[in-house]
């Protein structure tokens, strides 16, 4: 059943520190608010981990049963299309990912809760039940949504909004409503990311049906909402510590702007899809680093 080192590339282990991010963010806001604790801390990690790679196994089946992965796709050799694993593994495998989803998510809950709060076990159980079908959902089965354009909402919505805000209430029981602004900051950050991969592929996109938002808009269009999407990330960074705390060491992130900058102008200029796929790297460590600095500042300030 494909080795150990073709499994772990169909993980994309890569992809980890950005669907971390907004479980950083959430959990050093909830910090600052007292709330903090090391056993949902923990347990959030494994069940974001957890959610992202059954998000990745998914994406290379669902991809490859739709068309979109084949050889003239750029990135990550994908590891139903290249044959390294059957589509009837790939199904195992995410039918398990989605039983360990379950069973972590369902044991963060109760230590976050206990069993006297079953109203806000019942409404997580369901955004955890939602997380799964969106990670499915995205490109495998009938109707993905991810090639009707609507992966970039999703994106917002699970790596941001819902990261976020839904981390920090796990540690306070309350919604604090500046939480918000980094909750979109990150959101806007993230579907970056997703933006350059669709721009990147495009053509491959076009001909397969899936019409994403770089395929609806174009490529000079796509580069555009790029420019919004990282601008908007960091402004709403600013923002929250502008207007909701006195932490001058979270505007440490302001040092992976030039990075963000260069990204921007290169998703603007470049058409060569080869240096396109470089700067996913560079979005990404670099949004990852943003939540990282953001959120120490704030640690460190309270402390």
């Amino acid at each position: 059943m494909g080795s150990v080192k073709v499994w772990l590339e169909a993980f994309r282990l890569r992809t980890l520190p950005l669907s971390l991010s907004c479980i950083i963010i959430g959990s050093s806001l909830a910090f600052t608010n007292n709330s903090f604790d090391v056993s949902i801390f923990c347990l959030l990690l494994i069940t974001t981990v957890l959610l992202q790679i059954l998000s990745n196994l998914a994406n290379d089946y669902g991809d490859t049963q739709h068309g979109a992965d084949n050889h003239e796709r750029l990135g990550p050799v994908r590891a139903v299309q290249s044959g390294a694993i059957t589509k009837i593994q790939m199904k195992y495998a995410i039918f398990i990912l989605t039983l360990l989803c379950l069973l972590s998510g369902i044991t963060l809950l109760f230590f976050s809760f206990g069993p006297a709060q079953w109203k806000f076990i019942l409404v997580f159980f369901m955004l955890g039940i939602g997380a799964i079908i969106a990670a499915i959902k995205y490109t495998a089965g009938k109707n993905p949504y991810g090639y009707k354009g609507y992966g970039d909402v999703f994106v917002f919505l699970f790596f941001g909004l819902i990261g976020v805000l839904g981390s920090a209430f796990l540690y306070m029981n309350s919604f604090e409503l500046s939480f918000v602004l980094p909750a979109i900051a990150i959101g806007m950050l993230s579907t970056g990311v997703l933006n350059i991969n669709n721009i990147r592929d495009m053509e491959g996109d076009a001909k397969a049906g899936k019409y994403t938002i770089p395929v609806r808009l174009g490529r000079k269009k796509a580069g555009i909402y790029h420019l919004f999407l990282i601008m908007g990330g960091l402004i709403s960074f600013g923002s929250y510590i502008v207007f909701f705390t006195e932490s001058l060491e979270s505007w440490a992130f302001v040092l992976i702007t030039p990075f963000l900058l260069k990204n921007i102008i290169s998703m603007l200029c470049e058409k060569d899809a080869m240096k396109i796929d470089k700067q996913l790297k560079v979005l990404a460590l670099s949004s990852f680093f943003v939540s990282l600095l953001f959120s120490f500042g704030l640690i460190i300030h309270q402390l």
